[in-house]
């Protein structure tokens, strides 16, 4: 009874969240064509993507490789006016697996991104609907393979920033997202959280942040529930080396205390937990490169939280005006930050994906890209480690945009 539960669960949010997001924009269109001139344009377009993989599901057990098509319709929408930017990009993948796996399945997006300025305050909000599968998308994010399962996901995430001088801001935030999962073995969880503070400008170059912040986790589905909160103070330093290079570092302690159901009582943990990170952007004429690192406190469809330490580092050059070049390297030490999950203890993990992928745009709208993909993944509780090659060829045709302005 719980998948099915689950998929007329989905079902319902995927119609509403459509109606919550086109009502959104109605709304805020309206607003600006009222009160100011916009200009508002749409990009459709649609790609094929075929696709190899020797380890799919990233085991080392025995197993077959493979092959797989992807079919992306998509269409960008952007509006703008002096003081409101509005933009999303509605897509869907229709992806098709056979060989090691015969799988079907559908992925959506529709992510909603608003902002909107007046003379001392900056409105935002980000935020939508999202299904996508947990193989792509937290294995790439966290380094843990959950299993081959659907994941979908509402965000809403509103900010506001009000200028209190020159160089004082006040900037505050909250945070919400609800997760369900297509499968019997992973569990449902929802997260509930702010943030405030105070952000400085100490120099042209300079900018410091400080902030309280505080997250709610909890599990939604699972027949032992499993909670946590983890209130915690932030500080970030930004300083621009150039006017091409840039850097943040920042950091602060989350004081962590969780609650885990038993059949015969209940854990009650207590914790400080100092998260850390830092990234640098740099930009040259025809490339740019980004380098990152962050611990951080993560949700995970095993029904805990997790400590993630991630490092990432990409990069891109502008070989002409038609054939472009990218590479993307991301490491991960995993380890779970509650005393156990759901059918036994969380195992630390290591996890390291290596991504070069080569764009050309061979007409004017079209554009082909190829991409190959390594991914190595260890686990304590695992005797061996697991490797997998893929590689991707995918062609995307890129219609007329449509554009106008009152």
């Amino acid at each position: 009874m719980r998948p099915n539960g689950k998929r007329r669960e989905w079902v319902w949010s995927r119609r509403h969240t459509l109606q919550v997001l086109f009502v959104a924009m109605v709304v805020v269109s309206d607003v600006a064509s009222r009160s100011e001139a916009a200009e508002w344009s749409l990009s459709p377009s649609v790609g094929v993507k075929g696709v190899y993989n020797s380890n799919l599901l990233l085991t080392p057990l025995p197993h077959d490789q493979t092959y797989g098509y992807w079919v992306t319709p998509a269409a960008e929408f952007a509006g703008k006016t002096e003081r409101l930017e509005v933009s999303s990009r509605i897509a869907a993948d229709v992806v098709g697996y056979f060989g090691g796996e015969d799988r079907q399945f559908t992925n959506a997006f529709a992510p909603l991104s608003v902002r909107y300025k007046t003379e001392k305050d900056l409105l935002g909000f980000t935020g939508g609907f999202t299904r996508d599968n947990t193989l792509l998308s937290e294995l790439q994010e966290t380094g843990v393979v959950l299993q081959f399962a659907q994941r979908n996901q509402w965000a809403f995430n509103p900010t506001w920033t009000r200028r209190l001088t020159e160089k004082l801001s006040f900037q505050s935030g909250v945070q919400f997202s609800d997760t369900t999962y297509e499968s019997v073995r992973l569990v449902d969880y929802r997260v509930v959280g702010g943030s405030g503070g105070l952000q400085y400008q100490l120099t042209e170059r300079d900018q410091v942040q400080l902030l309280g912040s505080y997250v709610h986790f909890r599990t939604t589905d699972s027949p032992f529930g499993f909670q946590a909160d983890f209130p915690g103070i932030n500080m970030s330093l930004t300083h621009a080396f150039a006017e091409s290079l840039t850097g943040t570092i920042y950091g602060g302690p989350r004081f962590l205390s969780s609650t885990s159901q038993t059949q015969v009582s209940d854990i009650m943990t207590r914790d400080t937990v100092w998260l850390a990170g830092a990234n640098m952007t740099k930009n040259f004429e025809r490339a740019t490169l980004q380098v990152s690192f962050a611990r951080d406190l993560v949700p995970s469809g095993f029904g805990l939280l997790i400590q993630t330490n991630r490092g990432e580092l990409s990069g891109s050059y502008d070989i002409s005006e038609t054939l472009a070049c990218s590479l993307n390297v991301v490491g991960v030490l995993t380890s779970g930050k509650t005393p156990a999950a759901v059918g036994g203890v969380f195992a630390d993990s290591s996890y390291v994906s290596l991504t070069p992928k080569l764009s050309w745009k061979f007409l004017e709208w079209w554009q082909a890209e190829v991409s190959y993909m390594y991914r190595w993944r260890d686990m304590d509780t695992v005797a061996d480690s697991a490797q997998s090659h893929a590689t991707t060829f995918m062609v995307t045709y890129y219609p007329p945009k449509l554009s106008w302005s009152h």
